[in-house]
């Protein structure tokens, strides 16, 4: 579209642009999906160019590698039964797994480097098979040579598969910052397979679910209320109840990416990261100590008591909200948030409340933080006041110590009997 304005004798002409892309990818629900008569995963690598032969590139997380040791005879076996429609660029690259694959930058450089080694292109693909994390930095790595490798993800933790596996962004750690550096890129296709769960610890099992709750609470009362009725199940790794957790949850996280109108995120509001501001910051704090899902449960734990303090939530949601977190196994204290600096004349300060100013520097512009007025509806606001934040906090640190209390007396009176 072209307009023309003339002021006195200046003429200036305006181009804008408009460019639509439609994005589109499957997620599959498989079972077994690297056995050579499940055809999902050549079907969707295939899927646009059916008779070509197609070049992979397995990337795997090292825990997942360590937990599954046939994992890469597997994907061998799986290619050569498939052998018309792919083929295997070179024998898998197992990376670090956990968040040390996003803090080494020097890992996200090596395997560029293998992929340029390679010869791997636009139409080549890197098939990601590991953890949230790996994910995010080998999704990186493949969309920032030549500007975009197809990626096909294959997400093997509750969190992964629940939530970030599916989404559109990818990206690593860089100078103290969480995901300073990173893309939007879609993946080509994701395939989710509930046996790679098995291979998990129970503690790794349970800080996955923490992203579904999220969910639940600004998305969907009924699943809220099924985490609630099935938290026993779940809270001990039960794999049927945690299957339909993974799949319920992330159904509503594809339908908020395609129908909140910013798949990209251009804007600041950002409601998937419910809980998220003090979450990284604890992350953080603790040097990954703490699991992003446990972080982040204490983040929704920690937001939720602000929004019932600032009058925005009644005190009965707040507390169905704590109880079904620890209820899942979730301890919604640790020291971190304790932890004070030096601010000059203000005295002390709770360094996780620095976490606000780093969340509105990466969302850009005002401050955006999505609150609880009921489970199911949140409404965004653009301040939220200290003393709240720090009453909030001498809350969950009461709570946590009544917990202990309850539970030594428990274990005494266990003890005499």
């Amino acid at each position: 579209m072209a307009e023309r304005r003339s002021e006195s004798s200046a003429l200036m002409l305006l181009h804008v642009q408009r460019i639509a892309v439609p994005f589109e990818y499957p997620v599959y629900f498989t079972e077994g999906v690297f056995s050579p008569s499940n055809d999902d995963l050549a079907s969707a690598i295939a899927a646009r160019e059916p008779r070509r032969r197609h070049r992979v590139l397995p990337v795997i997380d090292g825990g997942v590698a360590a937990a599954w040791p046939s994992l890469a005879e597997d994907i061998a076996r799986y290619v050569d039964a498939h052998a018309e429609r792919l083929s295997l660029a070179a024998e898998p690259i197992v990376v670090p797994g956990g968040e040390a694959a996003k803090n080494d930058a020097a890992a996200t450089a090596a395997l560029q480097a293998r992929l340029d080694a390679l010869g791997m292109d636009r139409q080549s693909f890197v098939m990601i098979v590991g953890g949230g994390a790996v994910l995010d930095m080998a999704g990186y790595a493949a969309a920032t040579v030549h500007r975009g490798v197809r990626v096909v993800r294959i997400p093997t933790t509750v969190l992964a598969q629940a939530d970030s596996g599916v989404g559109v962004k990818n990206g690593v750690n860089a100078f103290g910052k969480k995901n300073l550096l990173g893309t939007f890129a879609p993946p080509f296709a994701v395939l989710i397979d509930p046996r790679f769960l098995e291979t998990l610890s129970l503690r790794d099992k349970v800080a996955g679910m923490a992203e579904a709750v999220k969910v639940a609470l600004i998305r969907d009362a009924r699943l809220f209320s099924w985490l609630t009725e099935r938290a026993p199940a779940l809270a001990s790794g039960s794999p049927a109840p945690l299957a339909e957790l993974v799949r319920r949850s992330a159904e509503i996280h594809l339908q908020h990416i395609a129908t909140a109108g910013d798949p990209f995120e251009l804007g600041s509001a950002r409601p998937l990261d419910f809980g998220h501001w003090a979450a990284h910051k604890l992350e953080s704090l603790t040097r990954h100590r703490l699991r992003h899902g446990e972080a982040v449960a204490i983040g929704i734990a920690l937001d939720t008591v602000y929004a019932a303090l600032a009058g925005l939530c009644s005190e009965a949601t707040a507390a169905a909200v704590l109880a079904t977190l620890e209820a899942l196994g979730f301890a919604l204290w640790d020291d971190a948030l304790a932890l004070t600096r030096g601010a000059g004349e203000r005295g002390e300060r709770l360094c996780v409340l620095d976490g606000l100013d780093e969340f509105r520097e990466h969302l850009g512009g005002e401050l955006t933080v999505t609150l609880l007025e009921d489970v199911g509806r949140a409404r965004e606001v653009h301040a939220m006041e200290e003393r709240h934040i720090v009453a909030a906090i001498a809350r969950l640190r009461e709570r946590a110590g009544r917990r202990g209390a309850h539970a030594a007396a428990g274990a005494a009176g266990a003890a005499r009997s």
